[in-house]
């Protein structure tokens, strides 16, 4: 191993196990104290799930605040209002109940509200977060997004623009784990949340940034959806399967959070912002189209993620196991059903230009900067008719 320089972050605590929402007023006494009020931000859709954790933390004594007014992908404005509504409740504690656009929502929300500027100020990381933002627990009921274990909020401006926030004010005070909670998420859900913690996992491996400790964490994960996802699809009340994918999910996010994400997600993000394509679907897409292309260079990498995947590699050269990584991961993604085609979505090759300037605009430079090898306009235009025509 040659010498090398990296930094890794700490982890928010991770809390783990079935039922283990139950002691969730516990949880908060211990973070905000007895009795303090709360800011639940939940996806609206989650009804009986959202009176159940509502239950829970009335439970401890404290009054229980509700904001649902959360989409996918969701809007700087809803940030914002959530923010307000921690404010004029006087929550002490933000407590989040979704999938990855909840979560994002809460953690910059619980940023936002102790302090006067908007989301949006906090773009692309061009100005500090707060320093003390309310603590958050973090509740998924996806495992794919990783936004649990992350520094990183995603949301849209009211131009449409897709953009983040990131820094250590984002870091979830506690994330719990409990595979019960994402019981109720329907087959297509399941395999699209998974295959992005899939491409989490495989881009913090390969990209500029990775690091050999790391390494282990994103190997593990990959290893980890392999196995349980196909499973998770199939049987939605698999327990041991959705916790699998629940931690393998965390492990994933650590990941993106110490080494960041490459071209599946710059593209995947551009997919999102002209198509409102579902975020782990389209970064999946995305890493189909320049899986091959990427390991062309980064061939040892490239062949130990096939390794974790699966690909047969006792006596066969690296590069050649490499080479295999493509079509691997693209059997698995038609293994667990994830739609390919974009034609539903109304995408097709007309589209092309538009995906491909869209990947290349500023908001995506620091995934494309990160990727293993440098993206041009005229490869970007390639993956984006690959992605438009596939079937």
């Amino acid at each position: 191993m040659s010498l090398a320089s990296f930094t890794m972050s700490p982890n928010p605590a991770i809390a783990c196990g079935v039922d283990r929402v139950e002691k969730i007023a516990g949880d908060v006494a211990h973070l905000a104290g007895q009795g303090a009020h709360v800011l639940l931000v939940a996806d609206p859709g989650l009804g009986n799930l959202i009176e159940r954790v509502s239950s829970l933390l009335k439970a401890g004594g404290g009054k229980v605040e509700l904001f649902t007014d959360i989409r996918s992908d969701p809007l700087a404005a809803q940030i914002d209002a959530a923010a307000e509504r921690a404010r004029g409740t006087a929550a002490r504690i933000v407590v989040a109940l979704g999938g990855g656009s909840s979560l994002d929502s809460a953690k910059l929300a619980a940023a936002c509200a102790v302090a006067k500027q908007p989301a949006s100020h906090y773009q692309l990381a061009q100005n500090p977060l707060p320093e003390k933002p309310l603590p958050v627990i973090c509740l998924p009921t996806t495992a794919g997004t990783g936004s649990e274990a992350t520094r990183v909020s995603v949301y849209t401006l009211d131009s449409g623009e897709k953009v983040w926030a990131w820094g250590d004010a984002l870091r979830p005070s506690l994330s719990i784990l409990d595979p019960k909670l994402t019981v109720g998420l329907p087959p297509h859900l399941t395999a699209a949340t998974g295959v992005d913690a899939l491409v989490h996992a495989i881009e913090a491996t390969t990209i500029r940034r990775a690091n050999v400790m790391n390494d282990g964490v994103c190997l593990q994960a990959i290893r980890l959806v392999v196995r349980h996802l196909p499973r998770a699809v199939a049987q939605g009340d698999d327990l041991e399967a959705r916790q699998a994918m629940q931690i393998a999910a965390c492990l994933a996010g650590q990941a993106i959070d110490n080494s960041g994400t490459g071209i599946a997600h710059a593209i995947g993000h551009a997919l999102g912002a002209i198509g409102h394509v579902h975020h782990g679907r389209a970064v999946g897409l995305s890493l189909r189209a320049a899986l091959a292309w990427n390991a062309e260079v980064g061939v040892e990498r490239h062949a130990a993620v096939a390794r974790a995947m699966g690909v047969p590699s006792e006596g066969r050269a690296t590069k050649d196991v490499a080479k295999d990584l493509a079509p691997a991961f693209d059997k698995f993604l038609r293994d667990v059903r994830l739609k390919i085609a974009l034609s539903d979505d109304g995408l097709s090759a007309a589209d092309t230009e538009r995906l491909a300037t869209t990947t290349m605009a500023p908001e995506n430079k620091a995934m494309r900067d990160s990727n293993i090898r440098e993206i041009t306009l005229d490869d970007a235009r390639h993956f984006a008719k690959v992605i438009l025509t596939a079937a």
